[in-house]
């Protein structure tokens, strides 16, 4: 347990960015399946809106180092192929 004052601080900034960027993370893999979920259904038009609104989510999150910005570009890339894909 910390016992000077800055790292007491520290601790419990600490908690709570990771309680933020938990969520976020959940936030992220959501709109991901979103996507999957909306291919698998098979309506093309829907899936692209439903990858639109995803790829902000994928964006916002590399914004905030949360998710590798390379990471992010992997996953717009492979959702965008699979959405084109779409018969």
């Amino acid at each position: 347990m910390a016992n000077i004052a800055s790292a007491k601080k520290a601790a419990r900034q600490a908690v709570k960015r990771r309680a933020l960027n938990g969520a976020q993370r959940s936030e992220l893999r959501t709109a991901i399946k979103e996507v999957r979920k909306a291919i698998a259904a098979g309506d093309k038009a829907a899936a692209r809106v439903v990858f639109q609104k995803s790829v902000s989510t994928i964006d916002s999150i590399a914004d905030k180092k949360i998710m590798h910005k390379n990471t992010a570009a992997r996953h717009k890339s492979r959702l965008s192929a699979a959405v084109k894909s779409m018969a």
